[in-house]
């Protein structure tokens, strides 16, 4: 059976430039869009945070997907039948724009590249950031050797932040905020 993102394919850029102003105009920015489960009836899944980084909630999830809802209805972007789920990053989030990678400089990040880059694809590490159009990343390896990867971000599969104790804590400083 073919999975939801075999046959959506580049209808989610529509979706984000259909939903994109009005979320953004609602208070929050769009983490990522995607399509999955099986074809016959895949599930949109929106991430959401709030643009002044507070805690994202129920209410929020909620009010998005109306609004959200409304504006896919009257476009219908999506040729098939589907399921809508708005839900927040949480707090091992995706990292998906060139942006996120300079924003979670510091913590400890799983990156997945579709090339072997100085001998592997998979990186976990300490993120450093965005340099031009590379992500850095230190990793240390069983050694306790230091080793620094520039990992192209056209080459990037998939990232997301690690969860540790130090984003817990960093995640509970900012929700007391």
């Amino acid at each position: 059976m073919p999975e939801a993102d075999q046959i959506i394919g580049g209808q989610l850029g529509e979706v984000e430039r259909l939903i994109g102003p009005s979320v953004e105009a609602m208070g929050f920015r769009l983490v990522r869009l995607a399509m999955v489960g099986q074809a016959e009836m895949p599930t949109l899944q929106v991430m959401a945070e709030p643009l002044d980084d507070s805690e994202m909630n129920v209410d929020h999830c909620a009010d998005l997907s109306r609004a959200i809802s409304a504006i896919l209805d009257v476009e219908d972007p999506i040729e098939t039948a589907y399921s809508l789920e708005v839900s927040s990053p949480g707090v091992d989030r995706p990292l998906v724009r060139p942006e996120d990678f300079a924003r979670f400089a510091g913590y400890e990040v799983r990156i997945e590249a579709d090339e072997v880059i100085e001998g592997r694809r998979k990186f976990i590490g300490r993120l450093l950031g965005l340099d031009e159009d590379c992500v850095a990343i230190s990793i240390t390896d069983s050694d306790n050797s230091v080793k620094e990867f520039a990992v192209p971000f056209k080459s990037i599969l998939r990232a997301k932040l690690v969860l540790t104790d130090d984003l817990i804590r960093e995640t509970l400083k900012k929700r007391k905020n």
